[in-house]
C-alpha cells in the first residue's frame, strides 16, 4: 500500500508532490532518525529538527509563526509588550520566551504549553506545502529544544484537516472490492476523535470502502482522509495484510506454560486504618503553581546548560561538594513529588539530566573536557566580531515574510487598479497565511484581471469561502459583485444582504440591493 520507510528515506531530496509530507513524517518516525528536514517553496522556507523520529523544533521564515507573533495572535500577549520584549531580546541576546518569563508576562508552565501549540501549528501548516522541495540533512541545527510533537497524532490531524484532498486521492488508491480491517498488535496508536473512533470500530467488520461509507454515514472525503491516515500509521490495512500480521504474531507468541496450582494461604485479618491514623507522606506538588512553574522552567532551560551550570557548582568543585549538589538537585524535583504523567515525565527528565551531569563531572577526563569547552566559549565571546551565524542569518530572514505586509501591498495595488500586481501579492499573503480574508481578496483580484474568463471559477471559490467563514464581510461583498457581473441576481442580492447585516454602516450595499431589485 505504501513504500517501506527505508525506501522513502533512501532519496535524500525530492518533491512533496511525489513523496507526501505525511509519508516522510511516518518514515522518520519508524526509522527513529535524528536529522533536519528542509522544506522550500517559492519564498517560504522551514527547517524541522527531528530527534529519534519525533519533531522537536521548527524554524520558519514566516513572521506570524514566530513565538511572539503567535502569542499575540492567541491573545496571550499584547502587541506593545511583544514589541518591547522583542527589542530587549535583540539587544540582550536572551531568548524571547525566557525574557517573557523573566518579566512575568507568562508563567513557565504556560510558556511550555504555548511552545507545544506553536510547534504543532508550524508543522500542520507543512501539510499544505504539496509543491515544496524537501531535503534531508544529517546535521541537526538545534537539539536544545524541550518540546516534542507526537508524530502519529500529527499525521492523523494533518491528513484529516490540512492535506489537500487531491494529494490523498492521488497517493491512496484501491479497487472497490478491496476490504479493510483493524491491524492487530499495534502497540502505540494516536488518540482518536469521535469520528475517527467511529470509523475505526466499523473496520472490525472488514468492509469495503463503499460499505464503510454506509456504516459510518460520513461523506467520501472524510472517510478517505481518515482511512489514509490510519493505514499509513499501520493501525488499519487491507485484510490480506491484517491476516498476515495476525499469523506472524501468532507464530511469535510464546508457548503458554502448564498452570501450577498453589494452595492459597490462610486469610489473615488486616486492621482497617482509621483516617486519623493514615500514614502521612510528601504531598503531590501538581496543584502547587509555584512548584509546577519551577519544574517546567528548569525543564525548559536544562538542555542549554553545561554540567557545571546545571548542578550550580564551580569548575574547581570537590567530590564531596559535587555529591551534595547532585543530591540537592535530585531532591528538588523528585519524580515522586508529582502525580500527573506530564509533570512526572519532566521530573524524570530532570533527574536523568542531573545524573548525567554528576557522572560527567565525576569522571576526570569528562570534567577536563567540559572545562576546555567553557574556556573556548569564553574566548569566542571575547573575540566575537559581531558577524551573525548561519542560524542568526536565518532568523533575520524570518522577519521578512509577513502576510500582513504582503496583503497591505496587494490592497494598495488593487486601489491603483493594478489587478495583476494585486493578485500576485494576495497570492503571497495566502502562501504565508491562508486565512479567509487573504483568500477572498485573491479571488476578487483574479476576477478583476479577466472577468469574462474567471467569473464562474471565482464565483465557486467565493461561495466556498463564505460557507467556511460566514462572518467575513468582504467575502459576501465580493460574492455579490461577482454574481452581479455574472447576471445571477438572486445570489447577488442574498450575498449583499448578508454583507449589509455584518456592516450596516456601509450604505453601498443598500444602493446595490435596490438596483438589483429594479433589474429583477
Amino acid at each position: 500500500m505504501f513504500p517501506p520507510s527505508s525506501q522513502v528515506l533512501r532519496q535524500r531530496e525530492g518533491m512533496l508532490a511525489d513523496t507526501p509530507f505525511p509519508l516522510l513524517l511516518h518514515a522518520l518516525m519508524v526509522e527513529e532518525r535524528t536529522c533536519t528536514l528542509e522544506l522550500k517553496v517559492r519564498q517560504r522556507e522551514k527547517r524541522i529538527t527531528f530527534e529519534d523520529g519525533a519533531p522537536v523544533a521548527c524554524n520558519s521564515n514566516l513572521l506570524h509563526e514566530t513565538l511572539g507573533k503567535y502569542l499575540v495572535e492567541k491573545g496571550r500577549l499584547t502587541e506593545g509588550d511583544y514589541q518591547k520584549a522583542l527589542a530587549e531580546s535583540v539587544s540582550s541576546g536572551l531568548q524571547l520566551g525566557a525574557l517573557l518569563v523573566q518579566k512575568g508576562l507568562i508563567s513557565p508552565f504556560d510558556l511550555y504549553k504555548q511552545l507545544q501549540a506553536n510547534l504543532a501549528h508550524k508543522l500542520l501548516d507543512c501539510f499544505r506545502w504539496t509543491d515544496a522541495k524537501y531535503r534531508l540533512i544529517a546535521d541537526v541545527e538545534n537539539l536544545d529544544a524541550t518540546v516534542r510533537a507526537n508524530t502519529a497524532q500529527l499525521i492523523l490531524t494533518g491528513v484529516s484537516t490540512q492535506l489537500p484532498f487531491d494529494t490523498v486521492a492521488t497517493h491512496f488508491t484501491f479497487t472497490d472490492d478491496r476490504r479493510f480491517g483493524q491491524m492487530p498488535g499495534v502497540e502505540s496508536a494516536p488518540k482518536l476523535s469521535s469520528k475517527d473512533a467511529r470509523l475505526f470500530q466499523a473496520l472490525r467488520q472488514r468492509p469495503t470502502f463503499n460499505e464503510l461509507l454506509e456504516r459510518t454515514g460520513f461523506d467520501m472525503e472524510v472517510v478517505l482522509r481518515r482511512l489514509y491516515a490510519l493505514c499509513l500509521l499501520g493501525v488499519a490495512g487491507f485484510v490480506e495484510d491484517v491476516d498476515a500480521r495476525a499469523q506472524a504474531l501468532a507464530q511469535k507468541a510464546p508457548a503458554v506454560p502448564e498452570p501450577v496450582f498453589i494452595a492459597a494461604p490462610e486469610p489473615v485479618a488486616t486492621p482497617v486504618p482509621v483516617p486519623s491514623q493514615a500514614p502521612s507522606g510528601t504531598p503531590f506538588a501538581d496543584e502547587d503553581e509555584a512548584a509546577r512553574n519551577a519544574l517546567v522552567g528548569a525543564f525548559l532551560n536544562h538542555r542549554s546548560l553545561d554540567p557545571f551550570a546545571l548542578l550550580d557548582v564551580q569548575e574547581d568543585v570537590q567530590p564531596v561538594a559535587l555529591r551534595k549538589a547532585f543530591l540537592a538537585a535530585a531532591d528538588r524535583f523528585a519524580p515522586l513529588r508529582f502525580q500527573t504523567a506530564e509533570l512526572k515525565e519532566k521530573a524524570e527528565g530532570m533527574l536523568a539530566a542531573y545524573a548525567r551531569a554528576y557522572g560527567a563531572l565525576s569522571e576526570p577526563e569528562q570534567n577536563a573536557l567540559w572545562k576546555k569547552r567553557r574556556q573556548a566559549q569564553r574566548e569566542k565571546a571575547r573575540s566575537n566580531t559581531g558577524r551573525p551565524s548561519t542560524a542568526e542569518q536565518f532568523r533575520i530572514r524570518t522577519d521578512l515574510l509577513d502576510a500582513t505586509t504582503q496583503f497591505d501591498e496587494g490592497k494598495r495595488r488593487l486601489e491603483a487598479r493594478n489587478f495583476a500586481g494585486a493578485f500576485e501579492y494576495f497570492e503571497y499573503a495566502c502562501d504565508i497565511d491562508p486565512r479567509p480574508l487573504h483568500q477572498v481578496h485573491r479571488a476578487w483580484a483574479r476576477y478583476l484581471m479577466k472577468p469574462e474568463a474567471h467569473g464562474r471559477l471565482v464565483l465557486q471559490e467565493l461561495q466556498e469561502l463564505t460557507r467556511q467563514e460566514p462572518g467575513q464581510e468582504e467575502g459576501w461583498a465580493f460574492l455579490g459583485d461577482v454574481a452581479r457581473g455574472e447576471g445571477q441576481w438572486a445570489l447577488a442580492e442574498d450575498a449583499l444582504r448578508k454583507a449589509f447585516k455584518l456592516n450596516p454602516q456601509q450604505r453601498r450595499y443598500v444602493a446595490l440591493i435596490q438596483e438589483i431589485a429594479r433589474r429583477r
